[in-house]
Order: C-alpha cells, then structure tokens, then sequence
C-alpha cells in the first residue's frame, strides 16, 4: 500500500481538550510526570513500563486490591515467567458493573435483532441478571477454575453468562452458532467444560438456522459437562429433548443471593479465545482478568475516547475477539449495543440507537463505497463521532470515503491487534491529525517496532511489526501447554525474547503507520517482498471484481509464479480486456512486478468465520497439500470454495498482457 499523503482529519482544540487521553496526561501532571504530546506520552509509556501500568490502575480506580508488590516480577516476557502485578487482586466483572450502585437506572446494554428483538437493559437489571445466573452456576458447583462454554450469537444472554462467569473466577470461552460442530468440539474439547450454554438455533439475513441437532453432537463430545443450557432464541417453545445433561436456560437454579466477586489474582484465566485455527487444531489462548482489564480501560478510553454517555456498537459475533472488545466498553462506563443479524444496514441501527461510536469490519465500509451508499444523506448520525474499521488494512480510497459519506467531523479509527493480544496495538487517537491510509500511532504501553530479518530495527521501511517490549495483555499461557513450548513457537521462534506479530508494518517519522498485511503470506518477486493488500486495493477496485486472491506459489530459494484469483461481480465476464485492465492498472499503480501470472476466476473467496482471507493455507494447496490438511473445513465461511483451489499448473507461461 502506497503511503497516505491527503489530512482528512485534524482535532480541533476543543477535540484535545475534551479528550479523554488529554485528560490522563492532566492526571499525570499533577503528580510530576509532563508529556506535551502524544509522541512525549508514548514514549514515556513503553520506557517507563512500570509507572505506566501502575497510573493505568491508578486513574481507572480499578474495583480490586493493587497491594504494594511490584507491577512487574520475574523474567521479561510471558514465555520467561514473567508475572504482573504480583499480590494484586480483582475481578473483571467488579469492574464491567461498578456502575450498577450509582447508575442503577441509566442504560447499560442495548440489543438489536435483525429479526425486530429490541431490549434494553440498565444498569441495575445486568447486574441482577448476573446475580441470578452466578447463582445458578454456583448451584451447578461452578467455582473459580472451572470451564463455561457458550454456543451462543451476540444477545443479552452471551454477555450476561459471561459476567457471571467472570463473578465466580470461572473462565468463558464462546463460539457463534454458526460455527459447525466439529469446529466447536475442536475449541471446547480442549478445556473441557463444565457447563455449556447453548442456543436452539439463530436467524440470518432473512433465513432461519436450527441448530439442537448441532447441540447435540457438541454435548456428545464433551463428557466433561455437567449440564447443557439450552436457550429458547430461534424457538421460544423448545426444549432440551434428547440432550444427556440438558435444562431449559429459564430453570438454571436461581437462589436468591446478591451479586459477589471472587477476589482472584491479577492473572487468573478470565477467559479462552482461539487462533483462526485454518491448520490443525485452533490454539487456545488464556487471557487473564487483570491484563484484560487495564488493557481495555486504555484502548477504549485514550485511543477510541469513550466513557459514561457514550453509545458503542461492533458488528462482531462471540467468536471473534472484537465481541469481548465490545463487552469491554462497559469497564469504561458507555452502553454498549450487542446485534445479531446481518450486517445488511448498520448504518439505520446507528441512527436510530444515537450510537456515537461504530466498529465494522474493513471489509463493509469497502462494500458500502462500492455500492455508492451515502449513510449521511440517508440517516441522521448527528450523534457519530467516531467510526473504528478493522480484520484487514483499510486503503486510502475507505478512508476517502467515510469522511465524503458519511461525516467530516468524525475520527475514523484504523486499527490493527488480534486474538492473541484481544485489543489494537496500532490504532487511533483523538490527539492526531489523520491522513487516508495510515493508521495514526502506536498504541500506548505498546513498544512496537518493524524488524528487519536479522533483527535490525528498521525507521520508515517495511518490516515485521513487532513487540519489544511486554504488555499486560499478552497471554497468560496457552490452554495445556505447562512449558510454553507452543507459546514459545507461536511469538518468539524468530526473534528470541521479542514478540513477532505476523503482519508487515512501516512506522513512518511521524509515528503514523501502514499495515501491509500479513508477513506469513508475503510476495516475493524477483527478491522483493510484497504485501497483499496492495493487490486488493487495486484488483477490488475495479466493478467487475467482488473479490480477489494473490498468491505467490514460490518456495524457500526458488521462484514461483503469482497467481491472481477473482470473484467476478453478477452478470460479468473475465475477458481478454479486463484482463488487460487488470495488469495495466497494477502495472501502472504498482509495479511490473505486480502483473500476475495468470487471472483465474473462482466463484468465491476462502475465508475464515472472522472474515479473513486464507492466503496461507491456499498457497499451501497450490503446492501440493492435501486440502483436508491445508484448512479446517469447519473454521470457514465457505468451505466448499476450497476445491477450486487445487489444480494447478507449475509450468511458467507468459504473463497476461
């Protein structure tokens, strides 16, 4: 991707004033540590790592006991012993309902259903709901350690289960529904659960999904469970019928207690979230409350500046982390709004919930510019300050887009992290100017820097976005991996004691940064590397195109060749010109070294539930990989485009002209 050049946004002296992270540096100098500016603040942030963390805890008032140990003991990284904030105890659910006591009637959740559900809860009827559901757990023997597993979309009962699991130091894990069985039994197997809560089935883009046979493989599967909690969602009238340890959610025992929080340590496992898992088994990643929790209250608060009155809104299911990013919007006292459905007009929800803050996937603003959609003449979004876009780099064309569409005034906030931190570690602030492409600046507490191959720290060049630096957030451990071994292998195989992140990253003199894509599906033509989506860019441009692949089938040492799969909009034609088309325009955009191979038409796009795009594992078909071996059919969204996939000829042939 080419660098941004045009300023589309600027805070105004009112937007700095106001900030929230303005606020925090005020805080700071009160107590005799002066930052002047972001880039001063940063600094001090990834230099003076402790005092940092320890000020997070400090203003946020976080709801547990800091102690006077240390913030941080033992070795350097998580993968060496590292340990934050030994003796320090709280509890994520304390936190996510403080309100509750001194806001009892202000909203706390809003939820949307596709299908017309509309429910809102405050903040003193989430907490009685916890309370209900905590006691039921507990009356099922649930305590601090053990596994609750939902199968549940993204309603009030997911995130209801959730805190009341947290309550207990239980820990969650969750997959959407529209996951297939063996790819949840692949998850869930691996921590055996104790209780799993589970929906009859969902509803999406007009079409209705039962889901108890599903139900009913996964209960079969996992003999560690003591009961399965059906909830009525698709059908009010179903029942747990044929399930071995099954009860209706409306029966889960409900003594009457008030709501309590087990006082665990900082890194108690708060919940387990899963890697893509395209090969192999997906990889169980522990997060633990207290990272969670300061991680979060700093995202959300200093980067997308939201707190009390706020109205926050991600698209996102419970199988992808932007959901507990989501439920992360309670710690900083906003209502969040949870909706289940297709994402077939977030903009009309926006305007008619007041949400001032929107996140989407990358991929949908590209799709709403592509459809020529004007949100801005269609609705009133007078109250939306704030777009946040992630999953894949936006281009600068996205950018231009949101801010002719649908407002000048707004911050829109690129930002790129993962599952394996669950937060951004690139992403914006309301201190900075914004230019389109680029993603304003690193993230507070996040040392990040761009690795050459030998390790060299690389100033305004293309490297591998790394972490030199540790992080609370980082994992505690993965799931049954006592040594770290996996761990290990996954973050610090190829720079030892720094965290590799997978993504290709230039942190321009500014600060600012552009994400090329991932640094495992990297282009090499003629000994440079590429990242994908510069080809995206360029290829989905043009509105024959719905959807695009690049591939380098190339090996260690050797030259592939590069092979350029489209998915062809309706009633069009992959004809000698638009192939032509194609290979000027990369040419031209690009470089020489851009023009594929060869274009080939597929009828679809391989993608996991998330959305992303399966480059890596396709590359490895091409090469010769049995595709049962290459992908876990039940971690995508559309398996079936696989087999399209695997004939292919090696034989160098000219280049399309």
């Amino acid at each position: 991707m080419s660098d941004a050049t045009t300023r589309l946004w600027e805070p105004t002296d009112a937007v700095v004033a106001n900030a929230r992270a303005t606020h925090f540096q005020h805080w700071l100098w009160d107590r005799g540590i002066l930052t002047e500016s972001y880039d001063e603040l940063w600094a001090w942030s990834v230099t003076e790592i402790d005092a940092f963390w320890d000020a997070v805890w400090q203003y946020f008032q976080v709801a547990g006991v800091r102690g006077d140990g240390p913030v941080r003991a033992g070795g350097r990284m998580p993968v060496d012993g590292l340990r934050w904030f030994p003796g320090a105890t709280l509890n994520y659910a304390a936190t996510a309902l403080r309100r509750a006591e001194k806001h009892a009637d202000e909203t706390a959740v809003v939820f949307r259903s596709e299908a017309g559900g509309h429910e809102i809860l405050t903040w003193r009827a989430l907490a009685l709901h916890v309370a209900e559901v905590r006691a039921g757990l507990a009356a099922l023997g649930i305590g601090a350690g053990d596994r609750v597993a939902a199968y549940l979309p993204n309603i009030p009962e997911a995130l209801i289960c959730f805190l009341a699991t947290a309550s207990l130091g239980a820990i969650w894990t969750s997959c959407s529904p529209d996951f297939g069985s063996s790819s949840v039994i692949d998850r869930f197997a691996q921590i055996e659960p104790s209780v799993l809560i589970a929906v009859d089935g969902y509803a999406y883009n007009g079409k209705r999904y039962d889901r108890r046979d599903t139900v009913r493989d996964i209960e079969a599967a996992l003999p560690s469970l003591r009961a399965t909690v059906l909830v009525p969602y698709l059908d009010p009238a179903s029942t747990p019928d044929g399930l071995r340890t099954g009860m209706r959610y409306a029966d889960l025992p409900r003594p009457g207690h008030p709501l309590e929080f087990a006082q665990v340590p900082f890194d108690h496992p708060l919940w387990v979230v899963y890697s893509s898992g395209t090969t192999g088994l997906p990889k169980p990643i522990v997060h633990g409350h207290g990272g969670i929790v300061l991680e979060h209250l700093k995202a959300l608060s200093f980067h997308q500046d939201l707190g009390p009155g706020d109205v926050f809104c991600w698209y996102t299911t419970t199988g992808w982390m932007m959901w507990n990013y989501l439920v992360g919007g309670l710690l900083v006292g906003a209502t969040i709004v949870l909706y289940d459905g297709a994402p077939r007009d977030l903009w009309s929800l926006a305007a008619e919930e007041g949400v001032t803050y929107l996140g989407v996937g990358a991929p949908y603003l590209l799709a709403c510019r592509k459809e020529g959609t004007r949100p801005a003449e269609t609705h009133d979004l007078s109250r939306l300050r704030g777009i946040g876009s992630t999953g894949s780099p936006l281009p600068p064309e996205g950018f231009t887009w949101v801010y002719e569409a649908v407002g000048r005034d707004l911050l829109l906030g690129s930002m790129s992290g993962g599952t394996d931190l669950c937060t951004c570690i690139v992403g914006p602030s309301p201190l900075l100017p914004l230019e389109g492409g680029a993603i304003q600046c690193r993230g507070l507490g996040a040392k990040v820097e761009a690795f050459a191959p030998d390790g060299a720290s690389l100033a305004d060049e293309v490297g591998e976005l790394v972490l030199t630096e540790p992080m609370p957030s980082m994992p505690v451990s993965f799931w049954s991996d006592p040594q770290g071994t996996r761990y290990r292998d996954a973050y610090f195989d190829m720079f030892p004691g720094v965290w590799r992140h997978g993504d290709w990253i230039k942190i321009r003199p500014d600060g600012s940064c552009i994400i090329y894509g991932r640094s495992d599906s990297t282009l090499n033509r003629g000994g440079v590397r590429m990242g994908t989506s510069d080809f995206y860019r360029v290829v989905e441009a043009f509105p024959e195109v719905a959807d695009s692949l690049v591939i380098d089938t190339g090996r260690l040492g050797t030259e592939g060749r590069l092979l350029l799969y489209i998915q062809l909009a309706p009633g069009t034609d992959l004809t000698e010109d638009l192939k032509t088309r194609l290979c000027n325009e990369l040419r031209t955009a690009l470089s020489p070294r851009h023009v594929p191979d060869e274009i080939i038409t597929v009828p679809g796009v391989p993608r996991t539930l998330s959305g992303k795009k399966l480059e890596v594992p396709v590359r490895k078909i091409l090469q010769g990989t049995p595709v049962e071996e290459a992908a876990n059919k039940d971690s995508l969204a559309n398996p079936e485009v696989l087999t399209h996939y695997t004939s292919f000829n090696d034989e160098p042939n000219t280049k399309p002209q």
